[in-house]
């Protein structure tokens, strides 16, 4: 029997989930669960790092004191990043990837280095959240940060350093940047060069499972936790929930599906060819010399939204969808109106009338027509996937949080035609649980680590079932994509 902690940071909220492995099964047990909201200043939209640090040694010191702990792990979300001074202090609080500094980014990089170019390099898909649209912002405004700072480490690797007091850039988290070459497995160097951006600041990177160290003996006395051996799982969080997918065979789907839905599969050599530039997919590196080749769609961060303005629970909000007349409208999840925080339900509406469609008025209208929306957006994305890798994948995983919006996943299955295996919820927990059992040895290698998982947890499955009106709608969906193209 081993205990193992899971510090899991998405951009709504926090956990700490401790995991018992005992009989090659895993067990999951939250600890503490912490809000994660970002923070407007005169100098732009921010992450409470403080607050966060606070919050997981809080789920440290919790989890110690309920079991001795033989590991712990991070990961959080992607793209956005720390800078440190000489002595290793943090030089300024983080931005927020949703903060507008990133306008225009991509297109001044297009002015300097050619897209096609740019993609050779790091294989990424173009999203202007990514740090290196951010890294560019700063280095064309002529930030002293830049300037100042002697470190760039990405938000899992900050806390890391400050449970550690090891300085390296984990391997799956530096995938997301746009930063790294994966045919080298190394910075892309001559492309931040072009970009005038400054290589000097970016750490060694580490491979997912490294054992770092143990906790820095101030962490140690605050918690109370002794000496815990801290592990590198998969530090970006939907590489350690593909950990957690509970498929038997390589040919199928998946969706990590939360305030992102990141929708890939899983593939032994990173794609770089000129369909998947086209397609704007990304590689992004996972365990075992793995990578994900997945697109980001929005996600559920449109419902959020729609909850945050109406003040209402995630129930009553499905159960209005499920009531609401179906294909209504579609939108694109994807369109840029969608991106920042604001009155979501107006936006949808306001993207309806102005596509010419009729505008949904009630909160389940509105909350339908994002379902439904998404579920087409899954099934174009599909389609992409099966062209690039010449699979059939007529089963998708779902992962992820998202898996308890029920109506979503069936709504899914009947979209694409097909079967929708959901669970575990708590995959990015369970994968970074995993990953640290198998840097300690308990487990030999990924295919146990997804038995243990399909033995543990329980598991939906979701068949096809209602496919009218979901080929017009698509047509719907495809006609909105090539006029916005």
């Amino acid at each position: 029997m081993s205990h193992h902690l899971a510090l899991d940071l998405g951009a709504e909220s926090g956990r700490a989930i401790l995991g018992k492995l005992e009989n090659d099964l895993l067990e999951l047990r939250e600890i503490h669960r912490f809000a994660n909201m970002p923070v407007q200043l005169p100098s732009g939209l921010h992450w409470d790092v403080l607050y966060l640090w606070r919050e997981i040694q809080t789920g440290i010191a919790l989890a110690a004191a309920y079991s001795p702990l033989n590991s712990l792990g991070l990961d959080t979300w992607g793209v956005d990043f720390a800078l440190l001074d000489r002595r290793g202090e943090l030089l300024a609080n983080p931005h927020h990837y949703r903060d507008p500094r990133t306008n225009g980014m991509m297109e001044e990089a297009f002015r300097r280095v050619p897209r096609e170019q740019i993609f050779a390099q790091t294989g990424a898909q173009f999203l202007q959240i990514n740090t290196l649209y951010q890294l560019l912002a700063l280095a064309r405004q002529k930030s002293p940060l830049l300037d100042t700072a002697q470190t760039f480490l990405t938000i899992p690797d900050l806390f890391n350093y400050w449970l550690s007091g090891e300085i390296c850039a984990e391997f799956t988290n530096a995938t997301t940047t746009q930063c790294l070459n994966p045919i080298h497995r190394e910075w892309a160097f001559s492309l931040l060069e072009a970009l005038d951006i400054p290589t000097r600041l970016l750490p060694r990177i580490c491979q997912p499972g490294t054992i770092l160290g143990t906790l820095r003996p101030a962490v140690s006395a605050t918690t109370q936790a002794g000496s815990v051996p801290v592990i590198a799982p998969a530090c970006h969080d939907t590489g350690s929930a593909v950990v957690a997918i509970p498929a038997e065979s390589a040919d199928f789907a998946w969706i990590s599906s939360g305030t992102w839905s990141i929708m890939g599969v899983e593939i032994t050599n990173p794609c770089l060819d000129e369909r998947a530039l086209l397609c704007n997919f990304t590689n992004e590196g996972g365990v075992e010399n793995t990578w994900r080749l997945s697109k980001n769609i929005m996600g559920l961060w449109l419902v959020q939204e729609c909850k945050r303005v109406w003040d209402i629970s995630y129930d009553e909000i499905t159960h209005l969808a499920a009531q609401a007349q179906p294909f209504l409208a579609v939108i694109d999840p994807d369109a840029p109106i969608f991106f920042s925080p604001g009155d979501m339900p107006h936006k949808i509406s306001a993207f309806c009338a102005e596509s010419g469609q009729p505008a949904p008025q009630t909160r389940g209208e509105i909350v339908r027509v994002v379902l439904e929306s998404l579920a087409l957006k899954y099934r174009y994305t599909l389609e992409q996937l099966r062209t690039l890798t010449g699979k059939p994948l007529e089963t998708i995983h779902i992962i992820g949080g998202g898996t308890k919006n029920r109506l979503l996943n069936q709504l899914t299955a009947n979209c694409t035609g097909c079967t929708v295996i959901t669970g575990p919820v708590e995959a990015t927990a369970a994968g970074n649980l995993l990953m640290q059992a198998i840097a300690q040895g308990h487990l030999d290698s990924l295919a146990q680590a997804r038995s243990i998982v399909r033995r543990s947890f329980k598991l939906e499955t979701y068949q096809p079932a209602g496919r009218d009106g979901w080929d017009a709608a698509y047509e719907k969906l495809l006609s909105l994509l090539k006029d916005s193209a």
